[in-house]
């Protein structure tokens, strides 16, 4: 078990041994916490809002690709709005 001391602006230095075994880095974020009376700290990720969002698009299937060439995609593309364009519901005129 690692000792460690509170220093003057409430800093503690979480040592070498625990940060290898935790694979702890310079940058990381991690959670603060209290359980059972202990501090806690867990390793975190924070992911932006909107690759968060890209990231469960893609789960969902909500996706195309990969293209070899742009060509590919343009095409993609195409296909993709014909079929959107066939699927919208018809506009009633006022």
């Amino acid at each position: 078990m690692a000792i460690v001391i509170v220093k003057s602006k409430y800093q503690v230095v979480i040592p070498s041994k625990l940060r290898a075994r935790l694979g702890v880095n310079v940058g990381d974020v991690l959670e603060a916490g209290v359980e059972g009376g202990k501090i806690t700290f867990t390793p975190k990720s924070l992911v932006d809002r909107g690759i968060a969002m890209s990231i469960e698009d893609f789960r969902r299937g909500r996706s195309y690709g990969p293209f070899n060439t742009a060509e590919e995609m343009v095409k993609s593309l195409h296909r993709n709005a014909k079929k959107l364009r066939a699927s919208s519901k018809v506009r009633v005129a006022r």
